[in-house]
């Protein structure tokens, strides 16, 4: 121990031999001295230890002036812990004094905080552009780089660094495998910008003359070939007016149930021209049409209709728009206001050019070259054509061959048509146009979207697909959740049936317009279920599925199906709904519904009787029930029933309820007494009866809901 001692201390291990000897230790000034434990412990003096290795030739470092070698671990360790309970008071304070560590002090649990909840990247949007890098696309996601590396990797990217530009697509491939929302961003610097036409979007209440305004512009009929003569499509056209200037036109339906209709047509458009009836006044869908112009922040122009009317007042629908906040120019406002009447085609030449004013004013312009940029407003499946898609370019060009991604679905445009059915090689801004060669039918207000190659429109639609089907998962399972969450009385669950329905429709736009108006008629008692929408006529596959789930065919606006599919619809037990205009639909729909309803019961008063005399019968036998009395009666008002609840009023208060028990006339047992008739009547367990009683007969009936369609058109069912 003494050697190792020595080895740390810089002593040579057979000088320290020598010096532990007792002769030697005298000679060098060593004193010993014997520890509790009886081991042997030597001090040497500074001053002779020093000068003896000095004289040895040995280097020495400086230590304190007494220097101690044990004998034993023992030994040791009691000096080390003899230091260790020294004062701390009394040990030296300076900048480079060893720190001793305090023992920790007992505190109460302070829980974290908690960190603030982000926004779920289901429900975030996020923008991309054109030569966005790696290190952007992972700011804006929240994800690392090296996982969207590992998403390009899997895409079949070449990743090099994360500084490198990546193309639009596959920044929105990557977006969507992250699991975001996509909103694309498009630059036009270096690009050629002219001035484009402007698109106007006709709005107005149902039958306010909007459409018959619009063939007065263009010295056509389209009202007249519409169902029942109002609107039910979106229709897009170019009107070149007297003045040489030409202006694209969408015409919105005003009925209730086609509100997303007019929504996608505010969302595509430059200027709104709100028509207003002057004989009718501002409507619902009118306080609609405004509320989607005010959304979309495009400027409005009005123009009040039907002026050649005897009833028509113009001033009143001054004043009640001006009471919804429109500031009219009579009134110091901005939006102009325009009289015209589409019958005697007076103010049109006021119309175009309060449109072509307010055009002006915007410096309406778009890019001209380059990849298109559309909006689909409709689309329809064509039988000899296929999926067509009615679109509106926004900036590009459009060309013929082009691969193209339109939603979900994706194809190359084999034909481009102008609204008269031209052929066109390519289409400008501003131009309405059908497209032709998608490989589905896609979905109203869907973007259009022009890619390079083949492989890429294939790879972008996959994405999407997969994108909508999660979202659409998602969506299910929330409602779910939020069906499944306990109620305040789960005593009482209310009975509820289910009616399954096929809608099919002529056009995309109109397919989603009647399902949502028919979902409209959702009530406790019935749930509306759609199980399969189309567009196209109805077909066999549409007879098997609803044979297979018990459903109902709704047909809107196609044509009547061949023979051997209605004889199969017949032989199944399928019905199918056929209607071209939508009040009659909601209406058939609606009564449909309501005798499908279980409906819900009510205690209903059948009668009242009047007590006039009591009868008591004695001696009977306790088996038989003892003694009963019966009450003399004349039915005043319905009927009674054998079968029916009883109760005993008495100066108008419920004295006593209950089955009844016999009722006779004449001594014969009858099932049923009508008004004016006298019968003897027993009530079960009730024996109180007095002259001048009131007996009322009481029945249990089903109330079935009530179908209301009010005067705009919205349809619903209303239970009791």
């Amino acid at each position: 121990m003494a050697c190792r001692a020595a080895g740390k201390r810089g002593i040579d291990v057979g000088l320290t031999r020598v010096l532990t000897s007792p002769s030697l230790g005298h000679a060098v000034g060593l004193t010993s001295r014997t520890s509790l434990d009886g081991a042997s412990v030597r001090y040497i003096p500074e001053s002779s230890f020093s000068s003896f290795l000095q004289g040895s030739g040995h280097h020495t470092t400086k230590e304190s002036s007494i220097r101690c070698f044990h004998a034993s671990r023992e030994l040791w360790a009691r000096r080390k812990n003899d230091n260790q309970g020294v004062d701390l008071k009394t040990q030296k304070k300076g900048k480079f004094a060893k720190r001793i560590k305090k023992p920790p002090v007992d505190a109460p649990y302070v829980p974290p905080k908690l960190k603030r909840i982000t926004k779920s990247l289901q429900d975030k949007t996020i923008d991309i552009f054109e030569g966005m890098t790696t290190v952007e696309l992972a700011k804006r996601t929240g994800q690392s780089v090296i996982t969207l590396q590992e998403f390009l990797v899997n895409l079949g990217e070449k990743v090099v660094s994360e500084f490198d530009p990546l193309k639009i697509d596959v920044a929105e491939l990557v977006v969507m495998e992250v699991g975001a929302n996509v909103r694309r961003q498009h630059s036009n610097e270096g690009s050629e910008i002219l001035p484009r036409p402007v698109v106007v979007t006709v709005m107005g209440h149902v039958d306010h003359g909007k459409t018959s305004l619009l063939d007065a512009l263009r010295q056509t009929s389209v009202a007249a070939k519409e169902a029942g003569g109002i609107t039910q499509h979106l229709g897009a056209f170019v009107v070149s007016m007297p003045s040489g200037a030409s202006i694209t036109f969408l015409d919105t339906p005003g009925h209730a149930a086609f509100s997303a209709m007019r929504a996608r047509g505010a969302a595509v458009t430059d200027l709104v021209v709100l028509v207003v009836a002057a004989d009718d006044g501002v409507m619902p869908q009118t306080l609609e049409a405004i509320s989607h112009a005010k959304s979309a922040n495009v400027p409005v122009v009005v123009a009040i209709n039907k002026c050649d009317k005897p009833s028509a007042n113009p001033e009143r629908v001054k004043l009640q728009l001006a009471s919804e906040g429109f500031l009219l120019e009579e009134m110091g406002g901005d939006i102009q206001v325009v009289e015209v009447s589409a019958v005697t085609k007076t103010g049109l030449d006021s119309l175009e050019e309060a449109i072509l004013l307010q055009a002006e004013m915007m410096e309406l312009k778009a890019r001209v070259d380059g990849h298109a940029q559309a909006y689909v407003v409709e689309a329809k499946l064509d039988k000899g054509r296929g999926p067509l898609a009615t679109a509106i370019v926004k900036a590009g060009t459009l060309v013929c061959g082009q691969h193209v991604v339109v939603g979900s679905e994706w194809g190359r445009i084999r034909a481009i048509r102008d609204m008269s059915g031209k052929l066109t090689e390519r289409a400008r801004p501003a131009m309405p146009v059908v497209i032709e060669g998608l490989k589905g039918l896609p979905m109203a207000g869907d973007d259009v979207t022009v890619v390079e190659t083949e492989e890429r429109a294939r790879m972008l639609s996959a994405g999407r697909r997969r994108k909508y089907e999660k979202d659409r998962l998602r969506q299910i399972m929330e409602q779910r959740t939020e069906t499944k969450e306990p109620s305040e009385d789960d005593s009482v669950v209310p009975e509820r049936t289910e009616m399954p329905l096929i809608v099919k429709a002529d056009v995309q736009g109109t397919v989603q317009a009647v399902t949502d108006a028919l979902r409209t008629l959702n009530s406790p008692q019935v749930f509306v279920n759609v199980v399969h929408v189309g567009v196209g006529p109805i077909s066999q596959s549409d007879v098997d599925l609803a044979q297979a789930c018990g459903a109902y065919i709704v047909g809107f606006n196609v044509k009547s199906p061949p023979s051997s599919i209605s004889q199969a619809a017949i032989q199944a037990g399928t019905k199918i709904m056929q209607h071209e205009v939508i009040y009659h639909l909601l209406d058939e729909v609606g009564n449909l519904i309501v005798d499908k309803a279980p409906g819900t019961l009510e205690t209903k008063v059948a009668g009242e009787a009047e007590v006039l005399n009591i009868f008591e019968l004695r001696g009977r036998s306790k088996s038989a029930g003892g003694d009963i009395k019966i009450a003399g009666c004349r039915v005043m008002d319905g009927h009674f029933s054998k079968s029916s609840t009883m109760r005993l009023l008495r100066s108008g208060e419920e004295v006593f309820e209950g089955p009844c028990a016999s009722l006779k006339t004449n001594k014969h047992d009858v099932e049923l007494v009508e008004k004016g008739n006298e019968c003897g009547l027993v009530i079960l367990g009730c024996n109180d009866f007095q002259i001048g009683d009131v007996i009322q007969c009481l029945e249990q009936v089903v109330r079935k809901p009530k179908l209301i369609i009010s005067d705009n058109g919205i349809a619903r069912i209303e239970c009791y």
